[in-house]
């Protein structure tokens, strides 16, 4: 019902719906998607024909299954997108050799071996996902984030929207291009990096838990600076935890010249003569002025607790790639096409759209259990098909409490 009710059931393509049930409830390759449709659903689809049909997906479908999704977002918002949040996450491949698309490159979930892919992922406010573009492996992805969120805004002919995306897609060509562009945004800042006059006045502001102050700078933008209490014992535990890591390494002679760097804590590390590695202990306690900080940059006009408040659903994206990585298992990805991983990502996209308005129906009926536990459940009910003399007869066999309570929620039963 949810699937129909979206309007995903005017593309009238059955080998789409089954796939996409399938990622739902059992995410697994195509091959044993197709091996579990024919003992389970009785549904006989060749493993080459769900190819064959992720080609047809990626070349005639593609565009209307986006459409019918933001055409649904749109009604659930009440007819409006103006904010928008962007991230990227990586997705890897079990294979050794790159190519055009997937090239090895700094991976998100430790596998710098494996050649992977970029994919950027715009969704609006509550998570629901609104766009996604894929990149070469070894792009940086703040180069990703102008290119999903031009093509979306010219899609849907967007007059106006506020971008909001984490410190990793911060650089000043990045700022320089959304201001040119018109756009608003709030963008997590890194205040260690900022000008030295900058470090000073945030130093200087001695601000309480739960306080924030403003500090203006050039061309129409603005720091908002934060603190918590919480986040400064968070920051200065993450220090300790670094710093007894590099004391250990130290003491067991594994340091080496190529430590000095200034990835996460090795930048407490300096050389003295040709080979003496020490721990820069004066670095290490000039960090600890900075716990507890945050900064946002940005050049719209709401007030400093909205744009903390907007900056603060930046954790619905994470949990979109967190829903698709781990309940939908979108990887590791087996095909080699381009057309095949971009129309397995958009029956992934598809997946977690419906996901969502499960979350969502079952937020608006009060239910006590989540769209994980739902999903659970529905597993394990059977329907029976009996035909006699010409009539078919399907019967679902609801047994238990919990599939009790789920039939009740959604109104179906036997």
């Amino acid at each position: 019902d949810i699937y129909n009710n979206i309007g995903f059931n005017q593309l009238q393509d059955e080998n789409f719906k089954n796939l996409v049930f399938a990622r739902l409830v059992y995410p697994v390759s195509k091959l044993k998607t197709s091996d579990y449709l024919t003992k389970y659903k009785d549904i006989d689809i060749p493993v080459q024909q769900i190819y064959r049909y992720l080609d047809k997906l990626y070349k005639e479908q593609k565009e209307q299954i986006q459409q019918i999704s933001y055409k649904h977002t749109l009604k659930v918002l009440k007819g409006k997108v103006s904010v928008v949040f962007y991230d990227v996450t990586t997705l890897y491949f079990q294979i050794d050799d790159e190519d055009d698309l997937r090239k090895r490159g700094f991976s998100k979930e430790g596998k710098h071996q494996n050649p992977q892919i970029l994919l950027g992922l715009l969704v609006s406010v509550d998570g629901y996902p609104l766009a996604y573009e894929i990149f070469e492996g070894n792009k940086f992805e703040g180069h990703t984030m102008l290119p999903v969120i031009d093509r979306f805004k010219d899609k849907y002919n967007i007059d106006k929207l506020i971008i909001i995306a984490d410190s990793g897609l911060l650089s000043s060509q990045n700022i320089t291009e959304l201001q040119e562009k018109g756009y608003e945004f709030i963008l997590g800042a890194r205040i260690k990096n900022e000008k030295q006059d900058i470090k000073d006045k945030i130093l200087s502001l001695n601000l309480k838990n739960g306080k924030n102050q403003t500090i203006e700078k050039e061309n129409g933008l603005k720091i908002i600076i934060s603190y918590s209490d919480k986040r400064a014992r968070k920051d200065k535990n993450n220090r300790e935890r670094g710093l007894k890591r590099l004391q250990k390494q130290l003491k067991s002679g594994k340091l080496t010249k190529s430590h000095i760097n200034n990835r996460g804590y090795n930048k407490y590390l300096k050389m003295e003569g040709d080979i003496d590695i020490k721990i820069d202990m004066e670095k290490f306690n000039q960090d600890a002025e900075w716990d507890g900080l945050k900064g946002y940059i940005t050049n719209t006009d709401l007030t400093k607790d909205q744009i903390i408040e907007n900056y603060g659903h930046l954790w619905k994206i994470e949990k979109a790639f967190r829903i698709s990585k781990h309940d939908l298992k979108i990887r590791p990805i087996y095909h080699q096409l381009q057309r095949r991983i971009e129309a397995h990502i958009t029956i992934n996209f598809v997946a977690y759209k419906i996901y969502k308005e499960l979350e969502r129906l079952l937020k608006e009926k009060k239910a006590d259990i989540s769209p994980e536990k739902a999903i659970d459940i529905a597993k394990t009910i059977y329907q029976i098909t009996a035909t006699d003399n010409g009539m078919t007869i399907k019967y679902n066999l609801i047994l238990t409490d919990e599939q009790r309570y789920l039939a009740q929620l959604f109104h179906f039963g036997c």
